[in-house]
Formats: structure tokens, sequence, C-alpha cells
């Protein structure tokens, strides 16, 4: 191994991935020790970081080109060691010259001043900060005054942060082009629109508001179905480099806030809206008109109280059937449509705003190649008949589905494209119906989970990948919603 050429030993050490191998391959020769530490690009560290200071210095020398660091104390305990401080930030700036990406999970030690020390890092252009609790807005506003190279700014669980000085200074004078701020109580959605002519330059930015158990269950307030925030200049911004788009648990009532974003996104790819209150069909139709390049929509809708035309009071999703046309009008890519439903009754389908006629009519209008669809009651064998023609669809996911039977399945079984198929909780498909998907011999994988007429046996088989669970798990339960009321139910 000594006597291969070095750039033979480089192109060797490049064709493995694994960090294990990588490891191991360092012990073979000191030729492959050398060039494995000289092209290490990326490293991730926690619990084992003792003596941090010491063990981040004797990294970087390992290591010398290292583009992408991750330090993640999500496991650890006093026992560990002491973590990583202020005075081990600076070793970045003097040991890592080429440090491009940070992440920082759960670092308990550091505070304004360590990250400051983050702002000599000439070459960083993304930073993540996780569960950072002595961070304030302080902190960031000597990241931002001397960083404005940033690209990437993740702010999660962060909750000192309570000022956006530092998001004005970057909007005004920055380069983000993806921005990401969850489970920071200091921020709310309508502080976020100061980040002016910054959204211009924006190409992916997601904002959630921590969760909490009123989250579930319909305000008092009652929302104007009418309500068109887009049909005034409120807001002067101009967001049209935004692709990704994502919002959690936010309320634009009475403040519009973020919900005007909505009809300003010329080149929006991918959008996901869950539990956003107060909003209307007029909020999707604006949207619609504006994204042609719509690739993807991920719906999450729980029940809320809206006027109706005849001037009553009615308990239902946010939107109806005319933004499902917009969509099928206005957005012929559409390629990804993930809707969940939580709260709904399965004995009320008028509390889901979209009817299986309007559902349709958005999947034979585009080219939908992947489905999930998750307690919506109003889907049942003429929803599936019209899938199984579907030219385009190959993968579909079906969560507590109820109207879904056999019947169902014996007509999906002929859609062309179909490879993927799961089903969560739909107790009324049995073995029958799982029988109709192994005579069709099409399946690459099947997911079945908690559908308790479903033996394994039958599962056995469908596919060439099968995963079956006759339990439901926590990520189930998640999936699901109202667990309770809806496992209850079944």
């Amino acid at each position: 191994m000594e006597d291969l050429a070095e750039a033979l030993v480089s192109e060797i050490v490049k064709k493995i991935t694994r960090t294990s191998d990588l490891n191991s391959l360092s012990l073979v020769s000191k030729q492959l020790y050398k060039a494995e530490g000289t092209q290490r690009g990326a490293i991730r560290v926690g619990s084992g970081l003792c003596t941090a200071t010491e063990a981040l210095t004797s990294l970087c020398a390992r290591f010398p080109n290292l583009r992408k660091v991750e330090i993640d104390y999500s496991s650890w305990k006093p026992g560990h060691g002491k973590q990583l401080d202020n005075k081990g930030l600076f070793v970045f700036s003097s040991h890592c010259s080429s440090l491009t990406d940070l992440t920082l999970s759960f670092c308990s030690y550091i505070d304004d001043f360590g990250l400051g020390c983050l702002a000599y890092c000439v070459t960083l252009v993304s930073l993540r900060l996780i569960s950072i609790p002595k961070i304030t807005s302080m902190g960031l506003f000597s990241i931002a005054v001397r960083r404005t190279s940033l690209s990437a700014l993740h702010l999660i669980d962060c909750e000192k942060i309570d000022s956006v000085e530092w998001l004005e200074h970057l909007g005004r004078y920055g380069s983000l082009e993806e921005l990401v701020v969850k489970n920071c109580k200091g921020i709310n959605h309508h502080d976020l629109l100061k980040f002016g002519s910054g959204w211009m330059k924006l190409q992916k930015f997601e904002f959630e508001r921590k969760r909490g158990i009123c989250d579930l269950i319909p305000f008092d307030d009652v929302f104007d179905s009418s309500y068109d925030a887009h049909s005034m200049d409120t807001y002067d911004i101009c967001c049209e480099s935004l692709k990704d788009l994502r919002l959690v648990r936010i309320k634009t009532w009475p403040e519009i806030g973020l919900r005007v974003v909505l009809g300003k996104c010329k080149a929006l790819e991918n959008l996901s809206l869950e539990y956003v209150h107060a909003l209307n069909d007029n909020d999707i139709i604006a949207l619609s008109r504006s994204c042609s390049n719509l690739k993807s929509i991920s719906l999450g809708l729980n029940l809320q109280y809206y006027s109706s035309d005849v001037g009553y009071c009615e308990t239902r999703t946010s939107f109806t059937d005319n933004s499902l046309y917009a969509l099928a009008l206005n957005c012929r890519m559409l390629q990804i449509v993930d809707l969940k439903f939580t709260g709904c009754s399965r004995r009320w389908p008028s509390e889901i705003g979209f009817t299986q006629e309007g559902f349709l009519v958005l999947i034979q209008s585009c080219p939908i190649r992947v489905l999930v669809l998750n307690t919506a009651n109003f889907f049942n064998e003429v929803g599936m008949k019209a899938l199984s023609s579907s030219p385009h669809l190959e993968t579909l996911e079906l969560i507590f589905c109820p109207a879904v039977t056999d019947a169902g399945m014996r007509l999906i079984a002929h859609t062309p494209c179909l490879s993927t198929l799961a089903l969560r909780v739909c107790h009324n498909i049995t073995d029958v119906g799982v029988a109709e998907m192994r005579r069709a011999r099409k399946l690459e994988s099947l997911v079945i989970e908690y559908c308790s007429k479903v033996s394994l046996q039958a599962a056995q088989g469908v596919a060439k990948s099968v995963h079956y669970s006759e339990k439901s798990t926590a990520a189930l339960r998640e999936k699901v919603g109202l667990v309770g009321d809806i496992f209850g139910a079944c």
C-alpha cells in the first residue's frame, strides 16, 4: 500500500462514503491514514467529545479540510464530561479554515459571547442552532453584522430570542437564501415580515410555532369565509425567488402577517401549510394564480369556525372545493399531494371542506405521482376507481380512511404505475383486499400498519419489500392526530 501513487490513494478514498469504513481504512497504512484525514469533509460528534476544546482541536488537526461540522449533545449527561463552551468555538476560526456549514445542537454552555466567535469564521455560510438555551437576539445580531455572507440560518427551540434587529439587518445587508425558524416563542410570524428586501433572495422559508393542545380544537373566533387578504397591498414585499414554503401553527387573524406571502411566490414549487388559522379559499386561489410551477402541496387542516353563505356559523376545515378547482386549473405541474384532516369525525363528512367530487377534479387534472390521504372520510370506492385510471400515480398512502374497503382495493390493483402502497389504520380492509394486490403483481413496496383485519400471512409475498405491524406506533399516532377519539372510534 505504501508504494501506491498518491493520486490513486486519493481516488480510493473518494469511493468510500460510510464513516465506519473510512475509520477502518485509516488503520491500514500511514499513507491511507493521511489521505483519509485530508479528504474528510464532514464530521458529526456529540456526547463523546470529552475535554471538548482539546478534542475539537485534535479533530481539526486530523481533518484540516473540514467543511461541515455537526456537534450534537442531545443525549449528553453530566457524567459524559465537559461540553463544548465559548472558548471551544474559537477553535473553528483558528483551526478550521475551510468550515462552511456548522450545526450546534443542545449546547447548553454556549452563550452570546461564544456565538460572536463564529463571526471570525470567514468561510461560514450555513449555521444551524438547535436548542441553545442561552443565546439571545444580541448574539444573533453580532453574527448578522459580521457574517452577512450567511446563505442559510436555522433557529430551532431557541426561546430567549425575542427581538428581530438581527433579521432586519440580514434583510437589508445579508444574502440569506434559506431561513428556518421553529419554536422560538419570542418571534411571531408578523415579525418576520421585517425581513424586508431579504425576501427577494430567499429560496426556502419555514416558520413553525410551538405545539399546544389548543391546536387540536377550534378557536372561538368565527372567520369570514369571503375575506380576501390579497386584494389589498398591505405589505410591500417581494418573494419571487421563494421555492419552498412551510408554515405551521400560526394565527393569521386579525393581523394578516405571513398570510400575504401566499399570493406573491411566483417560483414556488413546494408548499406546506399545517394548522394555519383563518385561511380560506381566497388564499389558495391567490397562490394558484401566481404559482404555476407548484409541484408539491401538503395541507394539515383542523376544525375552525367559518361564517357561511346563509348567515350561520359552520365548523369545518379551512378550504373548500373552490381551492381544489383553482389548483386543478392553474397548477398543472402538481405531482405530490398530502392531505391531513385532524379532529374530523367519520360520521360528519361535512366537517371536511373538500368533497370527493372536488378532490377527483384535482387528481384528474394534474400528473399526481404521490398521494397521501390522512383521515379523509369522504374518500371511498368511487375515489379508488378514479385513482385506478391515473397514469402517473406511483405511491399511495392511506391513513385512517374508514370508507376504503376491499372493493376499493380490487379497483386500485389495476393502477398502471402503482409501485408503493401504505395502509395504516384502515380497519375495513381485510385479507381479501390485500389478496387483490398480490394477484396484480405490481407492488415494489407494501406497508401494513395497525389494520386489524389484515394478517401477516396475507401481506407476505404481496410486494418485494413488505413491512407489517399489527400495533400502533408512536409515529403512527403522531400521523393520525387525535389519538383518543380516533382510535376509540375504530
